[in-house]
């Protein structure tokens, strides 16, 4: 498996299971969501879950497959329908165990239709909790795996030092970069790490197209590197091979990183195209920019706002394509533009084309927001200027009271680029509220012109400077109020 640098792939990691072995409850605890994010696409099965890693050392994606019922005669089905795809696009499976029924007929039946996959597998006890790991193990060692490691998915326990213990094998060393190469430069404790000096500009941009099978995406791929420059990518393997075009255009260097794969136009046939959850996730990760294709002659469904969900959860610019415009009648427009605001209400960061990519109508507007996004999100932002619009935002509209007691708010300064973060400090800053937060986020992006980038806030209350130190006196100090108290007795 490829490290993470350059053009390298996300490593995809499957849970795979009995039900109710804690599957669901390991995903969210890896993911860091109570409600994972579900992929209800064609093809695919209603309860498979994806979404990106955050417990380890690195970023990978995990896919909860459904639950498998062990059962030999329905095995090879529901492997098939429900598990095979997770787990032919994973580099490392996760069986999971259940310590409090110990080993079952079904577990043995799974463990042996595993191996013959091919895949490394981690065999993986949950529900250890309040109990003897090591006695929980015992049983499982008839399965023969070499890994058995014991955890509590819902308590967290030991989980850290399995995803340490996967993701060394699964991503390489990374390179040291050079310091005149680095575009972050860390400066005082404070401001400095969140600073950044030197804005370079890449090589490429990289531009991912993502959206449901059959919106057009292969068809706006072609019409935006156009049809001389096109070859045929006819790749052998999975659906896992991702396909990266470079190309010049008004002398900016692209690489469109695709998720439906480019053919000639005389082999596209998007009846039959196959969509890939992980592959999309994978495209979207590696990208700077994702365009967003959607279907203008079709209802802007629940899978259309997961998907580009997906592409702002991770913190990714994104331009929204809205295709098939043309020949639509007034009463259809109107319709979409009324979707739009209802299910896409979180995007209106993005800028919105309306496009025909068969006629090519509306595409080359698609650049220009492309590189307007790419350039918001790698902004430099000063913090003397930060301030000052946060002063001024205060200033016409205040912070509401908590308690009796106005939350502060008292500087502001960068905490991060692609996408941008603010961290703001202050007193009470935890109470904000969430009006109050896209108020100041509304503010920022009109300011620095952020237009195409998720704009994210930190908020971070000052410490008490006297906190805890009360009845922490001096000798001096002590002897000096004893003074005091007798001097104002004879007195008296």
């Amino acid at each position: 498996m490829q490290g993470q640098s350059g053009d390298s792939l996300l490593p995809v990691i499957a849970l795979v299971g009995r039900p109710n072995v804690g599957k669901s409850t390991l995903f969210n605890y890896l993911t860091r969501t109570r409600d994972a994010l579900v992929a209800d696409f064609p093809g695919l099965t209603r309860d498979r879950q994806y979404g990106y890693g955050k417990v380890g050392p690195e970023s990978y994606i995990v896919v909860d497959t459904g639950g498998l019922s062990g059962d030999p005669e329905r095995l090879d089905m529901l492997m098939e329908k429900q598990v095979q795809f997770a787990i032919d696009e994973a580099d490392h499976v996760i069986f999971l165990l259940d310590a409090r029924d110990g080993l079952t007929a079904a577990d043995e039946t799974i463990a042996i239709q595993l191996r013959r996959m091919g895949k490394p597998i981690t065999a993986v006890i949950n529900k250890t909790e309040g109990i003897n790991a090591d006695q929980a193990s015992i049983d499982f060692h008839v399965l023969g795996f070499e890994n058995l490691v014991p955890i509590s998915a819902a308590h967290g326990h030991r989980i850290n030092a399995l995803m340490d213990f996967l993701l060394e094998d699964l991503i390489e060393p990374q390179p040291a970069i050079e310091i005149d190469e680095a575009a972050e430069d860390v400066s005082d404790e404070e401001e400095g790490k969140y600073s950044f000096t030197g804005e370079r500009k890449p090589e490429r941009i990289k531009v991912a197209v993502i959206g449901r099978p059959n919106v057009g995406k292969s068809t706006l791929i072609n019409r935006m590197i156009g049809e001389e420059r096109l070859v045929a990518f006819d790749m052998p393997g999975t659906t896992r091979d991702s396909i990266s075009v470079p190309f010049t255009r008004e002398e900016q260097d692209y690489t469109l990183i695709d998720t439906a794969g480019v053919r000639r136009r005389s082999r596209v046939d998007e009846g039959i195209e196959k969509f890939s959850i992980i592959k999309t996730l994978q495209a979207i990760d590696k990208a700077h920019v994702v365009i967003g294709v959607l279907d203008a002659r079709e209802a802007i469904t629940d899978q259309d706002a997961t998907l580009m969900g997906l592409a702002v959860h991770r913190g990714r610019s994104m331009v929204i394509a809205i295709n098939k415009w043309d020949h639509l009648s007034a009463d259809q427009r109107q319709t979409i533009q009324r979707q739009l605001d209802l299910k896409l209400e979180f995007m209106n960061f993005a800028d919105l084309h309306f496009i025909s990519a068969l006629h090519g109508t509306g595409v080359g507007d698609l650049f220009e927001s492309v590189q307007n996004a790419y350039t918001a999100a790698m902004k430099n932002l000063q913090t003397s200027e930060l301030t000052n619009v946060l002063e001024q935002a205060v200033q016409q509209h205040q912070p509401p009271l908590v308690r009796g007691r106005r939350v502060r708010l008292r500087y502001v300064h960068q905490g991060g680029r692609n996408p941008q973060v603010l961290v703001i400090h202050g007193t009470q800053v935890e109470r904000l509220p969430m009006d109050y937060k896209r108020y100041l986020i509304n503010t920022f992006r009109k300011a620095f012109k952020l237009k195409g980038t998720p704009l994210r806030l930190e908020l971070k209350s000052s410490a008490n400077p006297f906190a805890g130190r009360k009845n922490k006196l001096t000798d001096r100090q002590v002897k000096k109020r004893q003074r005091l108290r007798q001097h104002v007795k004879k007195k008296k």
